[in-house]
């Protein structure tokens, strides 16, 4: 099968020109929220409480990216964050959604880790992702701060009252919306590593080989 050199670079330039137009639309909507959820991520940090991420498909690896960004680091050495992607143990999971539901398979790690003071991080690109809000709402009556991170009208999960913020990716195709979330947490990761190095005095970003 192959692809007319012209037609692909039309439709490689198509695609650019969304995620650009869609970037600079969120350029206007992001930095008031992003700056809150920084804050309630750190405030969740600095009185001993964990971030607990969740998500399914795409959002799982985005869940686990920004798990890992906090526990190692992002661009600058800093103390270990405490954070948990609880989308990548297929022995819970599956356990769950087979003597339980598949609706529960977040929910329940939820209810057996989640502390009051601890966030999660609930995120769905059609925000309509069950076991997501099931998750938060189980959160929420834990004492838990809920993050939502959603695309398109923020469904289900952007209208649930667990959730304190909502950060919305007003855009209805599903690879422009994943792509903006990376965004996301790549800027919210950078806006906790300045805040931890203006409260404590942080290295200069480093960069490995």
């Amino acid at each position: 099968m192959t692809v007319h050199r012209d037609a692909a670079v039309a439709l490689i330039e198509q695609l650019l020109d969304e995620g650009i137009a869609l970037r600079r639309r969120a350029r206007g909507l992001l930095p008031p929220l992003l700056q809150q959820a920084a804050a309630m991520i750190c405030r969740a940090l600095d009185h001993g409480g964990k971030i607990i991420a969740c998500g399914n498909g795409g959002s799982a690896a985005d869940a686990q990216h920004f798990a890992g960004e906090l526990v190692n680091r992002f661009e600058t050495d800093r103390p270990a964050l405490a954070a948990i992607a609880i989308t990548h143990d297929a022995s819970v999971i599956t356990s769950i959604g087979n003597d339980i539901a598949f609706e529960a398979i977040f929910a329940r790690q939820v209810a057996a880790l989640g502390r009051p003071g601890d966030l999660l991080l609930a995120i769905s690109t059609s925000g309509n992702s069950a076991n997501v809000v099931a998750a938060a709402e189980e959160a929420a009556g834990r004492g838990m701060e809920v993050i939502a991170l959603t695309g398109g009208d923020g469904g289900a999960l952007g209208r649930s009252a667990a959730v304190a913020l909502h950060i919305n990716i007003p855009h209805h195709s599903t690879p422009r919306v994943q792509e903006m979330h990376i965004t996301v947490l790549h800027l919210l990761c950078a806006l906790i590593d300045r805040t931890l190095s203006s409260e404590g005095g942080g290295d200069e970003p480093t960069h490995p080989v």
